[in-house]
């Protein structure tokens, strides 16, 4: 016979507020199963749990409930509790009267408890059929895949790997570094970007856990948590990176020269090239794309000065595999491209660039040896109007979210700019400053006082030419008046995106990714790197915008959670997954194509009295399922259940009400 315990919080005064919760107890007291009922203020909270504890042992319950938030939020916490208490977990249900019942009828106090019983009677009838699970056991591949080699990707793989764990490290450019390898130095201490990046990019390439891959991308994902295998093309370089030593002859003697990427296109690398100096692997590469032997079949010039013959064009790219445990994505951004901002004469003003663009002027390895040039002519600039917030925030012209670190570069070129040119005079024209971390405030405040550089506070509408000079009319707020400013050199702080690849690739992995492209993960504030793939974790400019110290925090949490995923050699996954009766099931496989994680293969079983002749039928990979219920509602021949959401838990759930 059920004997089922009911256990009502308060949740402070988020449902207390606008629900009896008295009244709910006494009403949930006339529920015929119920044997016990009470509420508390905290039902989460230590004191909490003993109550339901010691319920379970003096009541004799067979089943719980709790009426309290989200099930994300604490259902494993209350699993424990009944797990202590020596009741198995899965006899919990929890009827979440935060979310669809308080919040949601706050102005109507009545309708909000009697929804809230309502739920709690749900809960109850549900709870009667429930049955005793058990968690899946599932061994782990430790072995992790990160992907991409910005300072996230570096640092992810370092915390795994000196956890003594192997890690692979695909970076689809020919060096690591990323992003932070551009700049010249970072806010807000202003210490340099290569001096820090460079000694973690070495460490990676000798760190004995690391297997570097570069040049090389992930084709396919396959299988689940703990048991993944990576299918990885590595794209020819058409050098022996073996036998290649990196002395720069075949790049100094190549005839080709083509837009240099590093540098934002400002000069020309060759076609056999090493993306910078600093590069890890320091080894070249061939451009296919722009190589007159591999294109003609003419020149091989970078071959014949090659003395250690390490040039090779007969190389193919590679496909190789991987067997993993788990994933840390790390592809970070890319920059949004300004023409849309047709008034600013974009595109047809050779002296309006973007901030990386400028970045690259002012660094000391930079196309202009440190110091910022006018493109149209070559001249030092002396009048320099930076523009912040170029797409972020601006619906009708790129994107509603605030890139976030826009605020803080715009500073330190100020800064830059001063240091570099010390005649010259910085205009910076903003929406707001937002400048939330450690010394961010005062580090904009430094460069308002250092540089003397005039903030603007509105948007500029139109930048036209006269004469040498670029004339840029926009708002002064704070006088509330419209100002115009000649310009040698005008800098747009461009929006951050996401990778473009990042679309693909979410699509390749089996994870979300929201309308911008950024990859979603599984909880914005309690599982913030974890996305709702299981053994799958997002670090970087792949989930939102992010500072340096953001990125490297949250490739750490990365990293951690890995550790943690990988601690034993088998992991516990929940048992609320999909079963098939192979008995009904008529082999249509259309659960294999509304399956979001893949997990529904099929396979062929006797057609039974002693026939010999063989029948499809869907079959659920156990590691894979993460018990959506997708399959349970396209089978049209009623042969899947979901454990925990049976058909006679449904059904019991819309009787009672």
């Amino acid at each position: 016979m059920a004997r089922v315990g009911v256990f009502v919080c308060f949740c402070g005064a988020n449902i207390a507020d606008f629900v009896d919760v008295p009244a709910v107890v006494e009403e949930s007291k006339k529920i015929k199963e119920v044997k016990f009922a009470i509420e508390y203020k905290y039902m989460c909270s230590d004191p909490g749990q003993q109550m339901i504890r010691d319920a379970i042992v003096q009541h004799r319950l067979t089943s719980v409930v709790v009426a309290a938030c989200s099930p994300r939020m604490h259902e494993k916490t209350f699993r424990k509790a009944l797990s202590d208490a020596g009741m198995n977990p899965y006899l919990l249900e929890v009827a979440n009267i935060r979310e669809h019942s308080s919040w949601v009828h706050q102005k109507d106090k009545k309708a909000a408890t009697e929804k809230a019983s309502d739920l709690i009677r749900m809960a109850v009838a549900k709870s009667i059929a429930n049955e005793q699970l058990h968690s899946i056991s599932v061994p782990v591949t430790k072995r992790a895949l990160v992907i991409g080699g910005g300072i996230a990707g570096i640092q992810a793989a370092l915390d795994i790997a000196d956890a003594r764990i192997p890690v692979v490290l695909v970076e689809k450019s020919p060096s690591i570094g990323g992003r932070m390898a551009q700049l010249d130095e970072t806010f807000p201490t202003l210490d340099c970007s290569q001096c820090i990046l460079t000694p973690k990019m070495v460490d990676v390439a000798s760190h004995p856990y690391i297997e570097l891959i570069p040049y090389s991308e992930v084709l396919e994902l396959e299988g689940f948590v703990g048991n993944y295998k990576a299918k990885i093309k590595k794209k020819a370089s058409y050098v022996n990176f073996k036998t290649c030593t990196g002395c720069g002859a075949c790049w100094q003697k190549c005839p080709v020269k083509v837009p240099n990427e590093y540098n934002m296109g400002i000069d020309k690398r060759k076609a056999i090239y090493t993306p910078f100096p600093q590069a890890v692997p320091n080894k070249p590469v061939i451009d296919a794309e722009h190589c007159t032997m591999l294109l003609k079949g003419k020149c091989g010039i970078c071959a014949k000065v090659c003395e250690k013959g390490a040039i090779d064009y007969t190389m193919q790219d590679e496909v190789i595999e991987r067997e993993i445990g788990a994933v840390v994505v790390a592809t970070g951004y890319d920059l949004w491209d300004p023409k849309p901002y047709e008034e600013y004469g974009v595109g047809r003003f050779k002296d309006i660039i973007t901030s990386l663009e400028f970045e690259r002027m002012v660094s000391a390895n930079g196309p202009t040896g440190g110091v910022p040039v006018r493109p149209s002519d070559g001249k030092v600039p002396k009048s320099v109007v930076f523009i912040k917030c170029i797409g972020s925030r601006d619906e009708a012209k790129g994107i509603e979210y605030c890139s976030k670190i826009c605020c803080m570069y715009t500073a330190k070129h100020a800064i830059l700019l001063h240091h570099k040119v010390h005649d010259s005079h910085a205009y910076i024209f903003y929406m707001d400053i937002r400048a939330a971390g450690k010394g961010y405030e005062e580090f904009v405040k430094r460069a308002q006082v250092e540089t003397a550089a005039t903030y603007l506070r509105g948007r500029v509408s139109k930048i036209y030419k006269k004469g040498e000079k670029l004339i840029v009319r926009g708002e002064d707020g704070q006088l509330g008046q419209v100002v115009e400013v000649e310009a040698d050199l005008v800098v747009l702080a461009t929006a951050i995106v996401p990778n473009k690849d990042n679309p693909d690739l979410a699509r390749l992995l089996g994870v979300s990714y929201d309308k911008y492209g950024y990859m979603s993960e599984a909880h914005p504030k309690l599982r913030p790197v974890e996305t709702a793939k299981a053994g799958i974790f997002l670090a970087g400019c792949t989930q939102a915008p992010k500072d340096i110290p953001d990125t490297v925090a949250q490739a750490s949490a990365c990293a951690a959670k890995v550790c943690g995923l990988f601690s034993g050699d088998t992991m516990l996954k929940d048992p609320m997954i999909s079963t098939v009766n192979k008995e009904f099931c008529s082999g249509c496989q259309n659960c294999v194509t509304v399956c979001p994680y893949q997990a529904i293969v099929t396979e062929e079983i006797p057609m039974g009295h002693g026939s010999k002749e063989t029948r499809v039928v869907a079959k659920i990979n156990e590691g894979v399922c993460q018990g959506c219920g997708s399959c349970v509602a396209i089978c049209r021949s009623m042969a899947i259940s979901l454990a925990g959401f049976t058909d006679t838990q449904i059904i019991n759930e819309i009787v009672s009400i």
